[in-house]
């Protein structure tokens, strides 16, 4: 007698993991998809934005992706701007002014 093949189901596909981002918001000028990331031989790596010039550029090894060159000028921007108001103080007027209306 032959053996009865068994009915298992197969096993569901294996999902392809989400690709990370290329192209970022700018921090600096807000343009979506303005932000590229350029990693130089696995040693340097640059993000710039194509609207504003701004850029930033670090140090890479064989791991870095885009996404965390762009991470680290996010973080670099809010050391820097850690104890700085978000928006000036704004000036008083008095009556004591000279400016004529």
């Amino acid at each position: 007698m032959a053996k009865r093949k068994s009915r298992k189901a197969k096993a569901p596909p294996k999902k392809k993991p989400a690709k990370l981002d290329t192209a970022f918001v700018c921090p600096f000028c807000g343009h979506p998809d303005a932000v590229g990331c350029l990693i130089d031989q696995h040693i340097f790596a640059r993000a710039s934005c194509r609207i504003c010039q701004e850029s930033y550029a670090t140090s890479a090894n064989a791991l870095t992706e885009p996404v965390d060159v762009y991470s680290e000028w996010i973080d670099a921007c809010e050391i820097a701007n850690e104890g700085v108001d978000a928006r000036p103080p704004r000036r008083r007027r008095s009556y004591d002014d000279d400016d004529d209306f």
